[in-house]
């Protein structure tokens, strides 16, 4: 219990020994010198010096020969307790102290700096000093405990207004502070928003290399759907029709990461909407704000998403629904350089014309890949990204106008525990600004 007390900094410690036993043994010395080794708070006093054997005294220990201490060590003499049976007052115990170490021929010279009443003395004299000595510290400690208390009442914001105009001002003050944290996590001042771009540099390339094209133009299928094209009559130079069902066939299942690369970045867009309401100081006075803003941002964002859903997959459509001519076109000429078109209808279908078929639609659907990687990002990032940004709660400011007072007012439901925590820290504030203004008048009368 006592270590708790002094191993404290600012904590004086009086180390007290009695005369009439070993200092080498006194357990106040010990746990003295524990927590404070050099003694720079430390104070040694005896006492029972009167109750010593007689032909001993404490001369060597007063005067620091058996422990030195970075202080001189003070004897005293207390009442006995013959005296506090006889009623003895402290201030006739005092002077007879006093009497005992000028009267006493050891102490005679040490009578100066003996008993309690100059223990006293020394004691608000080094008091006042480390007093003094704490004041800087203590000016510091208080400016800042000022400076984080009006922070973070400002952090609480002002208490609710109690007209209609107010309070839909705030609602929408809270709102744009909202809106401007989210822009700015897609904009890279905060983090968060290079995580879209991920999605295009890795996700959408590395879904797109995963298609299994090789699959979809395997000899088999090739053949099965070049003469199911054909119908009954067979192509004369070049199996249109094939080609057409081929490259379709191939290009539908872009479809997959079209989708994926719309819904991840659906996700993060969502992720950094609730990112930005818990950084929104404003909304954690609001609950009930916090909560319509949440739902009616991600009501925007699920409409954003499905209208890039529409757009990006009409992408994949329009290559689906017209081929480039000069793909085809480059065919015939082929053909004249090194090919028979006089071959007959069995020859057109044995396997080394299959396969140039099915390399050449290979080629073309690798040319529509490349072309869509660049073009499903412009499409998700201006109907997703660009768009959060023009219009996330503009559905919420238009049902905003539309509300009374009161719907107002349940929307700024303050949290109790906010409430009390404003008024708290409005109490401690003035009472760090009381402590302020005293300490500066001491500092400056010192």
């Amino acid at each position: 219990m006592v270590r708790a007390y002094i191993e404290k900094p600012n904590c004086i410690i009086l180390a007290v020994s009695p005369a009439n036993q070993d200092l080498a043994t006194s357990d106040a010395i010990k746990i003295s010198r524990e927590v404070d080794p050099k003694g720079e708070r430390t104070f040694g006093v005896l006492t029972k010096i009167d109750l010593m054997d007689k032909g001993t005294d404490a001369v060597d220990m007063l005067e620091g020969r058996s422990y030195k201490l970075q202080f001189p060590w003070i004897g005293v003499v207390n009442r006995s307790q013959a005296d506090i049976n006889k009623n003895v007052d402290m201030i006739a115990a005092r002077r007879r102290e006093k009497e005992y170490f000028s009267s006493t021929p050891e102490y005679r010279h040490l009578a100066s700096r003996m008993g309690s009443e100059h223990l006293g003395k020394v004691m608000s004299k080094h008091l006042e000093a480390v007093i003094k000595s704490r004041i800087p510290g203590l000016q510091s400690l208080i400016n800042k405990t000022i400076i984080d208390l009006e922070s973070e009442l400002s952090r609480l914001g002002k208490p609710i207004a109690t007209d209609a105009g107010g309070k839909l001002y705030m609602v929408m003050e809270v709102c744009r502070t909202f809106d401007g944290i989210f822009k700015e996590h897609l904009d890279g001042v905060r983090p968060g928003g290079d995580k879209i771009y991920n999605v295009f540099d890795n996700q959408l390339p590395a879904a797109l290399k995963r298609l299994q094209f090789d699959k979809q133009l395997s000899m088999d299928n090739v053949r099965k759907l070049i003469t199911e094209a054909d119908g009954y009559q067979p192509h004369l130079i070049a199996p249109e029709q094939g080609y057409r069902r081929l490259i379709e066939s191939s290009l539908i299942s872009i479809k997959g990461p079209a989708e994926a690369a719309v819904d991840a970045v659906h996700a993060i867009l969502k992720d950094l909407v609730h990112k930005s309401i818990s950084e929104t100081a404003e909304l954690k006075q609001y609950p009930s704000l916090r909560v319509e803003v949440n739902g009616a941002a991600v009501e925007s964002l699920e409409r954003m998403r499905d209208e890039s859903k529409k757009a990006t997959l009409q992408l994949v459509e329009m290559e689906c629904s017209y081929l480039t001519v000069d793909f085809f076109r480059k065919l015939p000429q082929d053909i004249e350089k090194g090919g028979n078109p006089t071959h007959s209808i069995f020859d057109r279908y044995n396997d080394s014309y299959l396969r140039r078929i099915g390399s050449n639609v290979l080629s073309y659907v690798n040319m529509v890949c490349a072309s869509l990687r660049n073009s499903i990002p412009k499409s998700v990032v201006y109907c997703q990204v660009q768009e959060a940004k023009r219009s996330l709660l503009d559905h919420f400011f238009t049902d905003l106008g539309k509300k009374e007072g009161r719907q107002l007012g349940t929307l700024l439901d303050e949290d109790p525990a906010i409430m009390h925590r404003r008024l708290s820290l409005a109490k401690r504030l003035e009472l760090y600004r009381a402590a302020q203004s005293e300490i500066d008048s001491v500092a400056w009368s010192k």
